[in-house]
């Protein structure tokens, strides 16, 4: 989403053994396919493969304050919808190393960090002429020896107007060039536990915000491993195809690589629990990964946490018909 989707912290801001036959049977075909079973905290255990399967419907995410420092809200949030996220987000600005107390954390609970790598104190053509190589080395280093898996999207939300490195202040061209010369690095190191998160805003985001078509910034499916979109329902008559399905066809322009709703969330109140409900509904319509939700606040004092027992209600229904990702 956007300039709105800060948090007010300046960062921004989701066995036993078988012993039937027939149980035996269901989870041999659950694997076969893919999926072990249910998303749920008592058989979510264990690191994801570093390479991530793009499982339709089958990534649940969120976003909690405090990340990556505690991991107390992730808990709470696992609690209270009865199942355990596969991708826990935070945000990281630049010069920041890669946490892995938190990254092992994360990975101890059967989930996978996605880093919001984003250069808010550089420029992006500074990046792609080789400024920062020290610092994006090390982070590369750090990360192949954590040898789990890593999601890394760097200068989300770059077709909109709000951020340093996006539109109206820094050339597609050069975030282009900035995203290749990142990869590369990562790769010539050897960190190939990496998944490559491209992330743009909503382009008919209903705001008065400036935001550029996606095609600009595209750096090329062979530097992209998944498409994140990010989009919030921000008004209670939203639904999912409308919000939504015009990023998603502009993608499809580009690209026929996973997508990820990798940023999103509704208003409290009477219409949430429906948003939730049309928002699991949308994901499995349009056959994507799944989608990170924002159970935060933000710079301007909108909430999208989950604040009702309908909420709840609707969260852990459409979260039960989730498989963990697996192979």
């Amino acid at each position: 989403m956007s300039r709105v989707s800060r948090h007010k912290d300046g960062k921004r801001p989701r066995t036993g053994q078988l012993v039937k036959v027939g149980l035996a049977v269901i989870s041999a075909a659950a694997i076969a396919g893919g999926v072990i079973l249910y998303n749920t905290s008592s058989d979510h255990t264990g690191p994801l493969p570093a390479h991530l399967p793009p499982a339709a419907a089958s990534y649940l995410g969120v976003y909690e304050s405090g990340l990556p420092g505690s991991y107390a809200k992730v808990t709470e949030f696992t609690k209270a919808i009865g199942a355990s996220p596969d991708i826990v987000m935070y945000y990281s600005g630049w010069y920041v190393p890669f946490p892995l107390g938190f990254a092992t954390t994360v990975a101890n609970n059967g989930a996978v960090p996605l880093v919001q790598m984003d250069p808010d104190s550089v420029s992006t053509a500074a990046i792609a002429s080789s400024q920062y190589d020290a610092y994006l080395s090390s982070y590369a280093e750090a990360v192949r020896a954590y040898n789990h898996p890593v999601i890394l999207s760097f200068g989300h939300e770059m077709n909109g107007s709000w951020s340093k490195w996006g539109y109206t202040h820094q050339s597609p061209a050069d975030f282009v060039a900035a995203w290749r010369h990142i990869v590369t690095i990562f790769r010539d190191l050897g960190a190939r536990n990496v998944t490559w998160l491209w992330t743009v805003n909503i382009i008919n985001d209903g705001r008065n915000a400036k935001i550029d078509g996606v095609g600009p910034w595209w750096p090329g499916s062979s530097y992209v491993t998944w498409v994140g979109i990010d989009g919030y329902y921000l008004k209670p008559e939203w639904q999912f195809a409308p919000l939504f399905g015009p990023t998603i066809a502009a993608v499809r322009n580009l690209t026929g690589d996973p997508i990820l709703i990798a940023e999103t969330g509704a208003i409290p109140g009477a219409n949430q629990p429906a948003k939730i409900t049309n928002l699991f509904a949308g994901i499995r319509s349009y056959g994507l990964l799944g989608f990170v939700w924002f159970d935060s606040t933000n710079t301007v004092g909108q909430h999208f946490s989950l604040n009702s027992p309908a909420a709840f209600a609707a969260f852990r229904e459409g979260a039960s018909t989730y498989g963990r990702p697996g192979s």
